[in-house]
């Protein structure tokens, strides 16, 4: 009984791992034979959850935006004589201000190349995810997208007095005075908190100067909502963050109109700058989600169990 139910799972994995193959490779053949049609497409890049500097995960990695993912695509894109514009969709509620600085640079040799880039917002779009949408030559955003979020901190954990109730103490050799800063097991002394209050204003500065310029405002205008405060799209709109109110295929008709496509406008996607390694993962990541929830409803059958989900 056991053998039969391995085989039945192991012929059940090779079907799916050949669909998913062939499901790509006819993929892959509708995009080729988009760009000798000579009409071009619009690039279509996302950007999901957190922003974190590296490389992506494997394939059953689910979560997070991999800057050297996003900036392989972006850099696929400028080299690629069919992508006529970019539409790059946003879902992010921020994340690494490094990482987005790297996205950002590469947006900015796009624009340079003469491609116009035209940003979908999502649920969400804040903090570092505005910071990379200001910098699209034309924003949508939802009425009710939380967008906004202009503003950087440095998180601080003291434990110093629980560690001495449970009789834990912590010593550290340490080259220099401020090597352990931010030690969750002493206080801050007034200099370092100078000094984290320096960094933070600095990349704040370089926050709101990014934004001024890709949104052509004064830099005293947008310091004006820019202390952290999280917005609706609308309001968005109503400050002059947000060019207009609509969803994913609002934005590309526009971005298609831009470079004048009509009608059903093609789009193309790179998974990890168009190698065969980001094309594996990308279809490896759907495989592996959807053998998953089938492998378990068949052992939730086998079993006669029941389960409850936490969302």
């Amino acid at each position: 009984m056991i053998h039969s139910k391995r085989t039945w799972i192991l012929i059940v994995a090779g079907i799916l791992l050949l669909t998913a193959i062939l499901a790509g490779t006819a993929e892959l053949w509708g995009r080729n034979l988009t760009a000798l049609s000579g009409k071009g497409y619009i690039a279509v890049i996302r950007i999901d959850g957190e922003i974190y500097g590296g490389p992506a995960g494997d394939f059953l990695s689910q979560g997070g935006a991999s800057s050297e993912e996003i900036m392989a695509e972006l850099e696929a894109v400028r080299k690629d004589d069919n992508a006529k514009a970019v539409l790059i969709r946003i879902n992010t509620p921020g994340g690494s201000t490094g990482a987005t600085q790297e996205i950002v640079e590469e947006m900015d040799k796009i624009k340079n190349a003469g491609k116009p880039i035209v940003i979908s917002m999502g649920d969400t779009c804040a903090s570092a995810g505005y910071w990379i949408a200001s910098k699209g030559d034309y924003i949508f955003a939802s009425p009710a997208t939380l967008t906004g979020s202009i503003g950087v901190y440095i998180d601080y954990t003291n434990v110093e007095g629980l560690a001495g109730k449970l009789g834990v103490t912590d010593e550290k050799i340490k080259s220099g005075a401020y090597k352990d800063m931010l030690s969750m097991y002493r206080p801050m002394v007034p200099e370092e908190r100078a000094m984290l209050q320096g960094m933070v204003n600095d990349i704040y500065n370089q926050f709101v100067q990014s934004v001024a310029e890709g949104r052509h405002m004064d830099v005293a205008k947008v310091k004006t909502f820019a202390d952290g405060r999280i917005m609706t799209g609308r309001e968005a709109q109503n400050l002059g963050l947000v060019d207009a109110m609509g969803n994913y295929y609002d934005a590309l008709d526009y971005a298609g109109g831009l470079v004048n496509m009509d009608g059903d406008v093609p789009v193309h996607t790179y998974d990890g700058g168009g190698s065969l390694r980001g094309f594996l993962n990308a279809n490896m990541q759907h495989l592996g989600t959807w053998m998953g929830k089938g492998f378990a409803d068949a052992v939730r059958s086998s079993a006669g169990t029941s389960s409850v989900s936490v969302r």
